[in-house]
């Protein structure tokens, strides 16, 4: 039988890591992107590219036969929140939609094993933190309910059909590799870190700081920042745990601790010695004040240990890898 993995989305910031950890430990991988997001360069040059939407019940019935694959990790979809507010529909069509069209296709295959991309919007405000896998899910975005109702998707399959699955709960990702292979370079990106480093480069004029009246300590957003490396890491061990042992598993990916965007502003300008200009601005629909994960349920379940938990290490890695963008 087969042990390759289909890395879907993999042109694209964490599935690309996913690829290069993937590689690293040893699994022959194949994959596709619709590359209206991904780039062919981030993916190394031995990998061959099928270009083509997860979404398309025919592409997925060429590529996806019995045998030929072992696990489907499945990064592909759409992921800014505040764009699935105005546009909620391009969400359930991208992400619900075609992950349903996606999971036929696998058990149509019969594939054994499946490694989902999921988020921590799905809990929306929790009431309290940090949050496990049991706190209560109550997305405040069409983002959070897309993702939500492919994992419930997942479930109801799981106990129809034969197929193990892992869905994991990715808090706030950011960085790049440190060997400056891949990283984020999605145009327009709304992910903090990125939006900071790109100012300190110059490549946009100021960041905007939604919402400064939050019952934090400091008045901003806090979030719980995992490094892009470390998440690929957790992909790689819970599929080999799938297919060795696990039967199903619902987990969250980060470090358990947050940092404010007056944190993550203030360690962007010592580590690239300048000063980003900040505009206060209203709070923006579908940030929730507070979300910091409880992740030991991961490390319970698979040997990872993060690697690159330091927010200097995190911002000093985008940095660098933005400033290779600008070459």
């Amino acid at each position: 039988m087969s042990t390759r993995v289909l890395v879907t989305g993999a042109a694209g910031y964490i599935g690309s890591h996913a690829v290069l950890a993937l590689k690293a430990a040893g699994h022959e991988v194949a994959v596709i992107d619709d590359l209206s997001t991904g780039r062919r360069a981030a993916l190394p040059g031995d990998v061959e590219l099928v270009v083509g939407d997860v979404g398309v019940p025919e592409t997925l019935a060429r590529l996806i036969t019995p045998g030929r694959f072992a696990t489907i990790m499945h990064f592909a979809g759409s992921v800014v929140v505040p764009e699935s507010v105005a546009n909620p529909l391009k969400y359930y069509r991208n992400n619900t939609a075609a992950s349903r069209t996606l999971i036929e296709a696998c058990i149509a295959a019969r594939v054994p094993t499946f490694v989902f991309s999921s988020t921590a919007a799905i809990y929306g405000i929790p009431n309290q933190g940090p949050v496990t896998e049991d706190t209560p899910t109550r997305p405040i975005s069409p983002y959070g309910w897309s993702k939500l109702m492919t994992e419930r998707m997942l479930t109801d399959v799981g106990s129809a059909t034969s197929l193990r699955f892992a869905a994991l709960r990715y808090f706030n990702v950011a960085g790049a590799d440190l060997e400056g292979r891949t990283g984020q370079s999605t145009p327009k990106a709304s992910h903090m870190i990125k939006v900071a480093v790109e100012t300190a480069l110059g490549k946009r004029p100021a960041i905007q700081v939604f919402g400064e009246d939050y019952a934090t300590p400091d008045g901003t957003c806090v979030c719980d920042y995992i490094h892009v490396s470390d998440l690929a890491q957790a992909h790689v061990l819970v599929m080999e745990w799938l297919r060795t042992e696990g039967r199903t598993a619902v987990l969250n990916c980060g470090y358990g601790r947050g940092s404010s965007v007056w944190q993550v502003l203030d360690t962007v300008d010592r580590i690239a010695g300048t000063t980003i200009r900040r505009v206060p601005s209203p709070r923006r629909e579908g940030d929730p004040p507070e979300l910091v994960a409880n992740s030991e349920r991961l490390m319970g379940t698979v040997a990872w240990r993060p690697r690159y938990d330091d927010l200097g290490v995190i911002v000093k890695s985008a940095l660098d890898w933005e400033r290779t963008l600008s070459r």
